[in-house]
């Protein structure tokens, strides 16, 4: 599945068709699971669209948004698909939403970092199902050893902000610095940017093959973080869900830049084309 490019592996198109998931004709969202999606604020409503439309597009079951109260009105319309948690962000700090009832959550786009997000994120880590931190939930911390994995998703200067490695050096040495916090946080770390590396815990560590310049603007990191959490519930390895939902979302944008300017693509035409590029994967 992988080729070689010097010390790092290279995850394929080749890897996407042996592991992508078959969709079973008996099944129904119940075998999918529930996503939670802690997303979107006031001031960045948006977020809770882009990465929902990434989820509800990725193989998940049911997806549940919670987000301000002023944000729902404007997601609805465009996703009707998924059901809302008003003040999301608050029930999980306070611990009065059952977190037992989801497959996977994640946190992190258009929130505010503050006392709040950070209870509300020591709430999910302490759950024994997958939970990706974006955005306003990536700041620099300790974690405790746990059964599901934690996924963090930084651009390069959220790495520096949680790492202490300035950007210089980490564009220099991306794969070493990825695998080296990755195995001593003991998390996976998608670090985004141009060729995407993807390192677990256990030192396996990845380049994506796909993506292009189009994906330099606001609003594609949030897609992917929805990606993740859909694929992290359709997928029985979370492994290949990571790796698959960084390919894909990078395929989407090379889908994107074959007959279009790079300069002009939206963060949330890349879940327009991910129907038509996942099914050029599937397995045949």
């Amino acid at each position: 599945m992988a080729e070689n490019k010097g010390r790092l592996s290279v995850w394929t198109g080749h890897s996407v068709e042996k592991t992508l998931p078959i969709r079973d004709q008996k099944s129904h969202k119940g075998t999918y699971g529930t996503g939670l999606l802690i997303a979107g604020s006031r001031d960045m409503p948006g977020a809770a669209l882009l990465s929902g439309l990434g989820a509800m597009r990725s193989g998940i079951g049911k997806l549940e948004i919670g987000t301000e109260s002023e944000v729902i009105p404007l997601v609805v319309p465009v996703l009707p698909e998924a059901t809302y948690i008003r003040n999301g962000l608050e029930k999980v700090a306070d611990g009065t939403l059952e977190l037992h009832r989801y497959r996977a959550a994640a946190i992190g786009p258009g929130i505010v970092p503050n006392r709040i997000a950070e209870h509300a994120i020591e709430q999910l880590v302490d759950c024994d199902f997958p939970v990706v931190l974006d955005a306003g939930a990536l700041t620099e911390r300790s974690y405790n050893e746990r059964p599901a994995p934690i996924i963090l998703t930084p651009h390069p200067g959220e790495f520096s902000r949680i790492t202490g490695v300035s950007t210089t050096d980490l564009e220099k040495r991306r794969g070493y610095y990825v695998s080296r916090f990755a195995k001593e946080l003991g998390v996976t770390i998608v670090l985004k940017g141009h060729q995407t590396v993807i390192a677990f815990p256990d030192g396996e560590t990845w380049v994506n093959a796909t993506g292009n310049a189009s994906l330099a603007k606001g609003g594609t990191g949030d897609t992917l973080t929805g990606m993740i959490l859909g694929m992290l519930c359709c997928h029985e390895d979370w492994k290949h869900a990571v790796l698959n939902a960084v390919f894909l979302h990078g395929a989407c944008a090379d889908h994107w830049a074959a007959t279009r300017s790079t300069q002009t693509l939206l963060a949330h035409e890349l879940t327009d084309f991910l129907p038509e590029v996942w099914k050029k994967y599937e397995p045949k």
